[in-house]
């Protein structure tokens, strides 16, 4: 079986080698039409940019990717100052009507990223481009299959019953050893890549252009290539998920879920119904999680699209202030952490093995509830800026520029927290670094969850053998055992209710439950030390 399991992790790091290398290959050609056709679609029709790009050869020489975005990064930089030179004219000149204009310009096309990334794709040639059936098998379809072969060896589908952790505190992998540092540096280059050098990779997205282009009729973009990244890492650690608990239908039944949800709302649902020229949405994505859903272009699209985009619009205002507390109330926040987010969804799959990493530090927590809450009013303060500026037309509230706080929170938050920090960092602080210290719904839910909710998790002291499974793996860094020495319903605000803890219970104390408020909050007293009189202790609980 070992030797099984070794060939597979050959095969899955060969794949993953391929998918890595697959950056540097082909010829970037961008051609004089290509490039007028692109600066016609996007309205950037001024002399000064194409003398740019044809003082660069960029339309005559092939370049490797890395020459080519640089050098295309290096025309639109120059470009931009240009305009800034524009604008400081008509300002002197307090030519305001010029001004507004060029400054507009500037505005619109200050991503230079994704105008980089879109040239890219348009010069783009070579083996990857000619032969994007064989790159998949060679990527995507090797690291399926050697991630498999991998992973039914190490879980031993016909063993005895139980849920086996064994070896997860020495190995090198899971336990903070050189392979989880190395893990941790390849995921968050990969996030950096994707959210701010995309054009470096796309290579990656002509692999992916038949799949994109069969559901949505579009070329693949990055964004594409992350959701079926998503999907595909979920699935095969779906598949270990499945035969570690697999005596346990909680957890069965709740991987399931997350998968459909990923995979039918969150990625095949908005590809169709971009394909039938609507708004591409996910009915499940919440604000303030979906903390754009309020920015003036998705409100402007929205109201643009007819009754399909009002639809949207009534849909994702009930989601969060309607639906969202009524099932926090009748189920905790595990019904959208643990069932249908696809964050809680990557961190359940992907993250399983690194859930006992949480930290259960009173630091940790002190830290986790200031960030969370604090990521929350942040998100909250953007959105009333937003609508603010997007209804009376200025520029700002209280001195807060509507675009300066969008691009702060997209980047810091949307981008490097959620993305880079939120995943890349399971391998040393755990998966739910995300939803622990970050995420706006999650603060959200678990106010609801805290002080109105039906869900509990309620123990049995009588029971507890202090072995503290249930605190080891509990990815949100809750002292599960503290409780249930107590006898102590557990109703913290950042349990996502995802069961393990009480699965992996040797005595059964733990259970999740949803049941009356009265009783829900069971606060024991807890004897410590020689200098607690048992008689006060009676006479006053009498």
């Amino acid at each position: 079986m070992k030797t099984l399991s070794y060939t597979g992790l050959f095969i899955f790091l060969s794949g993953l080698a391929i998918f890595t290398a697959s950056i540097f290959l082909g010829d970037f050609q961008l051609k004089q039409s290509d490039l007028s056709s692109f600066l016609d679609q996007k309205g950037i029709n001024n002399d000064f940019l194409q003398n740019e790009f044809k003082n660069s050869n960029i339309t005559k020489n092939r370049l490797g990717i890395f020459e080519f975005s640089s050098i295309v990064r290096g025309v639109l930089k120059n470009n931009n100052a240009h305009y800034d030179q524009l604008i400081a004219k008509y300002d002197a000149a307090k030519d305001w009507d010029k001004k507004g204009k060029q400054y507009q310009f500037r505005i619109n096309e200050k991503d230079f990223r994704s105008v980089s990334f879109a040239l890219a794709k348009k010069a783009g040639s070579g083996f990857v481009v000619e032969n994007k059936g064989l790159m998949w098998f060679l990527t995507f379809g090797l690291g399926i299959l050697g991630a498999l072969l991998f992973i039914l060896p190490q879980l031993k589908l016909l063993g005895p019953k139980g849920i086996k952790n064994n070896g997860i505190h020495l190995n090198a992998a899971t336990n903070r050893g050189w392979i989880a540092w190395l893990v941790l540096v390849y995921l968050v280059t990969f996030y950096i890549f994707l959210y701010f050098m995309a054009d470096y990779v796309v290579n990656w997205t002509f692999i992916l252009d038949p799949i994109s282009i069969s559901l949505s009729k579009n070329e693949a973009s990055q964004w594409f290539v992350y959701g079926f990244l998503y999907c595909v890492i979920m699935v095969v650690m779906a598949v270990r998920m499945y035969i570690k608990y697999r005596h346990n239908k909680y957890q069965i039944v709740r991987t399931t879920s997350v998968l459909f949800f990923q995979i039918v709302f969150a990625f095949l649902i908005p590809e169709i119904m971009t394909r039938l020229k609507m708004p591409s949405y996910d009915f499940k994505n919440a604000f303030p999680l979906d903390y754009d859903f309020f920015f003036e272009w998705n409100l402007k699209s929205l109201t643009e699209s007819g009754s399909i985009g009002l639809f949207i619009l009534v849909w994702g205002i009930l989601l969060t202030l309607v639906i969202v507390p009524v099932m926090v109330y009748f189920f905790g926040k595990r019904w959208y952490c643990s069932w249908v987010c696809g964050c809680g969804g990557l961190a359940e799959t992907l993250g399983d093995p690194y859930r006992h990493l949480s930290s259960k530090k009173m630091i940790s927590w002190k830290l986790e509830r200031w960030l969370i809450h604090s990521v929350l009013a942040f998100s909250l303060l953007m959105t009333l800026v937003v609508l603010y500026c997007y209804f009376t037309g200025a520029s700002s509230l209280l001195g807060i520029p509507a675009d300066w706080i969008k691009d702060t929170y997209s980047v810091l938050i949307g981008a490097w927290f959620a993305g880079v920090i939120g995943t890349g960092f399971y391998p040393i602080f755990g998966n739910r670094v995300w939803c622990r210290f970050g995420c706006p719904l999650a603060a959200y839910l678990g106010l609801v969850q805290r002080f109105k909710s039906r869900f509990r998790i309620t123990t049995n002291g009588g029971q507890c053998i202090s072995c503290g499974n249930c605190s080891t793996h509990c990815e949100m860094g809750i002292d599960v055992r503290s409780y249930a020495q107590k006898g102590e319903n557990i109703v913290r605000s950042s349990c996502v209710g995802c069961g393990v803890c009480s699965a992996v219970c040797p005595r059964g104390v733990l259970k999740l439950e949803n049941g009356p408020l009265d009783g829900r909050i069971n606060p024991t007293d807890v004897l410590l030390g020689n200098d607690v009189d048992l008689m006060d202790l009676v006479n006053n609980k009498s």
